[in-house]
């Protein structure tokens, strides 16, 4: 009894610590590293965040856009950071699951994370310079397989799904298109806009603007159906592709080894957020889908993203390389 009394005490002594932890969270500044340019639905996500946050717990949280190399950067810097809470990582899919397939090398194991929680998910929209002269889909298909390897298709960087949107139908089609890799959105639309790049796949929010202002022209939503902010643009499979699909998403994680009430405490706070009303409301201008999910149901959808697009990694035959 008295061994049973002294292993339940010793045991205590770990859980009292690691529950403190959480309760006493946060007691200073707290950095969000977004590994996107600024501007994008990732960064202004993260700032709308960070206010709520910084309201609900007192303390100043900011946001510090790290973009560069697919996202690898950013990523480096966050994941390699003390494991405390303090420096967290909101992330698109490619740094967390394919960029180990896409880089010879990398500076940190996309493995070693402790998600927190899946925020936000937005399809991806095949967008097109109006100097192309095209207006739907097929038009396009009909152009590129007339003309291989003369259309050029950008992307936020090497290794998000814009990027592997892209290459797959460049490979669906047989069209030899010819990638344009930018630090993130704003940059690419603007070449866009110039007519200085053919096409690209964008997400919704950032997309739509400059299409209701006829600077550059949706052919088509790559989701599984039409989006309600957009109901007369087609999706991909009405257009004349069906299974082409292409929705991305962003993440909020801490590095590993993270003491897990810290993580709870994070996820706790940001599923109160995204359920609060005004603050919905601001996501929606941005065209997202709030998800905010649990670290478990976060880990889940990570391990099926990276089978997926490891996939249309193969099969669109993209090397680390490029």
């Amino acid at each position: 009894m008295r061994r049973l009394i002294a292993a339940a005490a010793l045991a205590a002594s770990f859980v009292m610590p690691s529950l403190a932890l959480g309760q006493d969270f946060p007691n200073r500044l707290v950095r969000i590293i977004v590994n996107s340019q600024t501007g994008g639905t990732a960064d202004q996500t993260s700032r709308l965040l960070a206010d709520e946050l910084s309201r609900r717990w007192s303390q100043p949280v900011v946001v510090e856009d790290v973009a560069g190399a697919g996202g690898n950067i950013g990523a480096a810097q966050a994941l390699r950071a003390e494991p405390d809470g303090y420096t967290l990582l909101v992330s698109h899919p490619g740094p967390l699951t394919i960029n180990g397939l896409l880089f010879k090398s990398m500076s940190y194991d996309p493995t070693k994370v402790a998600p927190v929680s899946i925020l936000i998910t937005f399809p991806n929209a095949l967008v097109v310079s109006k100097s192309l002269g095209i207006n739907t889909l097929a038009e396009l298909i009909a152009y590129a397989k007339a003309n291989p390897g003369k259309i050029t298709y950008g992307s936020q960087g090497i290794g998000t799904t814009t990027h592997l949107a892209g290459s797959l139908l460049s490979e669906t089609l047989g069209a030899g298109m010819v990638h344009v890799p930018y630090r993130g959105s704003p940059a690419a639309i603007l070449d866009l806009t110039a007519g200085r790049l053919d096409m690209m796949f964008d997400n919704l929010g950032t997309a739509t603007p400059q299409h209701k202002a006829g600077a550059t022209r949706i052919l088509a939503v790559a989701d599984d159906k039409r989006s309600p902010i957009l109901p007369d643009v087609p999706t991909m499979a009405d257009a004349g592709l069906p299974g082409f699909r292409s929705v991305t998403w962003f993440g909020l994680m801490a590095p590993e080894r993270t003491p897990k009430p810290i993580i709870d405490k994070i996820q706790k706070d940001v599923a109160a957020i995204f359920v609060d009303p005004p603050f919905l409301a601001r996501l929606k201008a941005l065209s997202v889908d709030p998800v905010a999910m649990t670290p478990e149901a976060s880990a889940k959808f990570i391990a099926e993203e990276t089978v997926l697009w490891s996939k249309v990694v193969r099969d669109a035959k993209i090397s680390p390389a490029e």
